[in-house]
């Protein structure tokens, strides 16, 4: 290992993974939950379903920030964005990148893998869940 003292970082890593996936979710959510048929238009998605996914994502959203019920957060979230591929690739026929670069379905593969980092580490030690299971007092 060339840095073997970035290894101390894991912990504070994760916990700043987990808040930028949380953010990044939370404002998708709120835009959908907020404004659920102009967004549903955008997305080809029914007014009620758009205000379901809207609260799905900010529900997963404050599980990964908050670090409770972590892992059932960021696979609810990777189920999301499997179907934000799914739709990208076979309804809309959108490329990897995109027509501009950025509008292809990369991002949402990249959150596909961030998501799965916090699930298979359960987001690290900083997770309220955690502090619940340590406040507990062991026979």
């Amino acid at each position: 290992m060339t840095f073997p003292f970035l290894a101390n970082l894991t912990d504070i890593s994760l916990l700043m993974l987990r808040l930028m996936v949380g953010l990044i979710f939370l404002t998708s959510g709120w835009k959908h939950a907020s404004n659920p048929e102009s967004r549903s238009t955008d997305i080809g998605m029914s007014k009620r379903f758009t205000l379901f996914l809207g609260i799905a994502e900010s529900a997963g959203a404050l599980g990964v920030i908050f670090g409770v019920l972590t892992q059932l957060a960021a696979i609810g979230l990777i189920f999301i964005m499997l179907g934000a591929i799914q739709k990208k690739i076979f309804t809309w026929h959108i490329s990897f990148w995109g027509k501009q670069g950025t509008d292809g379905w990369s991002y949402d593969t990249t959150m596909v893998i961030m998501n799965l980092v916090i699930a298979s580490t359960a987001g690290g030690r900083f997770v309220l869940e955690r502090l619940s299971h340590s406040a507990t007092p062991h026979p």
